[in-house]
């Protein structure tokens, strides 16, 4: 057993695999290579015996989505580190080593990820997680590299090793032992800011979470769910607001979950102006159902605030990103800063 498992979450992706696998397995000969299995019904799993044999199997009975997928699978892996990588992730010789010198160095740090860049246009940054994760005052996830939709050349300008609120779920390298302390990823998330939800756990608990950029890894992105696409829609909306609800210091809820009302309103104005009617149905529906199933969540708003001795959070910004962006233009993560 090695201190590493690449642990990697399928679902009918045999195609993803037999383009992205073998890179995986040739440039990460420091870990063990771990595949969960969703419940696929596509030939996933002869591929994986016929070509990747050397690659251990995790079959679950259903698609259980990504979060509870993958809370599943990693109790049945023993490893120091657990690396969560999307199925459609390509590596090249020698990525590993920066994360794992730095983690090893560094025992306050949680979690880390690579730069992330675009697969398929390898001079940009990629839009799930560009290089390392931040979230504004109201819950609006951002990245190095990523603000909303515009997505940044990498000229070099985001090379420096820095603490992040978040690092992405789809290439995020985390302690076995700060994975199982804090609880794990929330299956209930299904999918979608379940690794934000994870990261603040460990943030407001003191444990340090880096972006590594001296490690690289290529992601294609989109390969479940594209962007436009209404069921996207509703579980970032509903996702968001669980994130926050779990997660917000008290004095902070109400005001903040008010201000969000409106914006939502707005954006579900805007899907309906573009002819994105299913989208404008989903930031209700996921409004709906978010108070439906708050109740389910009291237990864990309690214990994260009871647990919490970082606060206020330093990669948690103080402004409104929208206002940022959209009023005074500030486009990318230096601006926003400057």
């Amino acid at each position: 057993m090695k201190d590493i498992a690449i642990v990697i979450l399928n679902w009918n992706g045999a195609e993803m695999m037999r383009r992205f696998l073998p890179s995986v397995v040739e440039n990460s000969m420091e870990a063990d290579i771990v595949v969960i299995d969703n419940g696929s019904t596509d030939d996933s799993l002869q591929y994986l015996e016929t070509e990747m044999p050397n690659v251990r199997r995790i079959v679950l009975d259903k698609n259980y989505g990504f979060a509870e997928g993958y809370h599943l699978g990693l109790a049945k892996v023993e490893a120091k580190y657990f690396l969560l990588l999307n199925s459609d992730v390509e590596v090249h010789k020698g990525w590993l080593k920066p994360m794992i010198t730095y983690m090893e160095a560094h025992p306050e740090v949680a979690a880390c990820q690579p730069k992330l860049l675009c697969q398929w246009a390898p001079e940009k940054f990629e839009y799930a997680g560009a290089s390392g994760g931040f979230i504004d005052a109201l819950g609006y996830p951002y990245c190095r590299g990523r603000v909303f939709g515009t997505v940044e050349k990498d000229n070099g300008q985001y090379d420096d090793i820095l603490p992040v609120m978040w690092a992405t779920g789809a290439a995020l390298m985390i302690r076995s032992s700060d994975y199982w302390e804090v609880g794990g990823l929330d299956g209930r998330f299904f999918a979608h800011q379940e690794e934000i939800d994870l990261c603040w756990r460990l943030r407001s608990r003191g444990r340090g979470i880096v972006v590594i950029p001296q490690s690289v890894a290529y992601h294609l992105g989109g390969g479940t769910l594209p962007q436009g696409n209404p069921h996207k829609d509703y579980l970032n909306f509903r996702n968001n607001l669980l994130l926050l609800y779990k997660n917000l210091p008290e004095e902070r809820l109400k005001s903040v979950m008010r201000i969000r009302w409106w914006l939502d309103a707005l954006a579900s104005v805007q899907f309906l102006l573009k002819g994105q009617t299913g989208s404008f149905k989903a930031v209700w529906r996921a409004r709906r159902d978010f108070h439906k199933i708050r109740p389910d969540f009291d237990k864990d708003r309690r214990e994260n605030l009871q647990r919490t001795i970082l606060s206020p959070i330093p990669e948690q910004a103080t402004f409104s990103l929208l206002w940022q962006y959209y009023i005074k233009g500030r486009k990318t993560w230096k601006q926003l800063y400057t």
